[in-house]
């Protein structure tokens, strides 16, 4: 394994275009496109379960994710049992993406563990370093959610559609907005 890669995979600064990450990046066009050319569930779920084992560092068993879904990597993933992720959802993985149990993920929802470099020279450069997210047991993410890197939202938590995280989230409340705030305990 190659220091860039090594530095991406500790969370440090790294540069995307290494021809190493780049390889990767061409495994995951090809297993992204060929799950989301198998279509609704149905005749191919075999085939479908097979792709995403392939493509994630680990899945549960009974998770449905509906194409198109999209990834940087898709070893980084790890998705628990019985998840649902809806249409056109977008896991940015240079780190680590972990998604509990029984978790409901809307349409349109982004996982981003990628961020870049404040320093404008920096950026132009193209350093970037991924911060982990995690998604608890039995979270809803409503459409359009967005969670940026580094947050994580507790078991049971309940995210409105089109939110932002941007910091994390106690388990068993209601969150909403941009950014996103807690507006009230669920439990």
């Amino acid at each position: 394994m190659g220091e860039n890669k090594r530095r991406m995979l500790a969370g440090d600064w790294y540069l995307p275009d290494d021809p190493e990450l780049l390889a990767d990046t061409v495994r995951r066009i090809d297993l992204c496109a060929a799950y989301n050319r198998t279509g609704p569930a149905g005749p191919r779920t075999a085939e479908r379960r097979a792709v995403l084992r392939e493509l994630f560092g680990s899945v549960g068993e009974d998770v449905r994710i509906r194409p198109p879904f999209h990834c940087d990597f898709g070893y980084h993933i790890r998705i628990g049992a019985r998840t649902f992720v809806n249409f056109n959802a977008v896991f940015l993985d240079a780190g680590p993406i972990t998604v509990g149990s029984d978790v409901q993920i809307g349409p349109n929802v982004q996982l981003l563990t990628p961020t870049h470099a404040l320093d404008p020279e920096r950026r132009r450069a193209g350093w970037e370093k991924a911060e982990p997210v995690t998604i608890g047991d039995n979270v809803w993410l409503g459409g359009g959610v967005i969670v940026c890197p580094g947050a994580s939202v507790g078991a049971d938590t309940v995210v409105g559609a089109g939110a932002v995280v941007t910091r994390d989230l106690p388990p068993g409340v209601l969150a909403v907005g941009n950014p996103a705030r807690v507006v009230r305990k669920l439990r």
